[in-house]
């Protein structure tokens, strides 16, 4: 397995492009703008085949550069959750006006908690951990100990909950949740630097206040 990180957009958005080198195939998590084409252009230069986009939650800067990467690579499908497929059928800020033209679409297919998902040979779970967002998921590949986080836990913090669909409540749940993975797994969070399950437990108060 090989990892790539990009970080850009206006947001600061972490984007991520994950490759299974022994069948060549690669996957791009969330596409924040102006921060996927490095990761493109990596993937095309490993001759890796990008089969999808999957989106951790419907947030502008996790999905603002859906269409740069289907135009490169068309056969990728777009996988999201279908709490959060609104706002890519409809996309925009809820705080501010953007700069830039998202332009909306449907998901090719929904992913829902316990999913079992393929990228080459390397096993995928999907976890729904809403609370930032009704359909936030996490991507978790248990041979590698790897969790891609979105933004229920980044680096030292956790994702906000006074957005208009966010909820205090079940991000406290989701954070119990996915604190029971393996502790030295390692996060690959939306924003900032990763870590580990176990970094986080030790070193982020809101963390460490909800599990202990």
């Amino acid at each position: 397995m090989k990892v790539v990180m990009n970080t850009g957009g206006i947001a600061g958005t972490n984007a991520f492009l994950v490759a299974d080198e022994a069948t060549n195939q690669a996957v791009l998590f969330d596409a924040p703008d102006h921060t996927v084409a490095p990761l493109l252009d990596e993937a095309k230069k490993n001759g890796w085949d990008v089969i999808g986009l999957w989106l951790t939650h419907g947030h502008f800067d996790h999905i603002a550069d859906h269409k740069l990467v289907t135009d490169r690579y068309p056969n990728a499908r777009v996988l999201m959750h279908k709490l959060d497929e609104d706002k890519l059928i409809n996309p925009r800020s809820g705080i501010f006006s953007l700069p830039f033209v998202i332009p909306p679409r449907k998901a090719d297919a929904h992913v829902e908690d316990g999913q079992k998902l393929k990228l080459g040979d390397l096993d995928v779970e999907v976890i729904h951990t809403p609370g930032h967002a009704p359909g936030h998921v996490m991507y978790y590949f248990p041979s590698e100990k790897l969790l891609v986080g979105g933004d229920l836990i980044i680096a030292g913090s956790v994702g906000r909950t006074d957005l208009p669909d966010s909820n205090h409540a079940q991000l406290i749940a989701s954070i119990q949740k996915i604190m029971q993975l393996p502790g030295d797994t390692q996060l690959l969070p939306g924003h900032g630097t990763p870590s580990t399950l176990d970094d986080e437990r030790v070193n982020n108060d809101y963390v460490h206040e909800i599990v202990g």
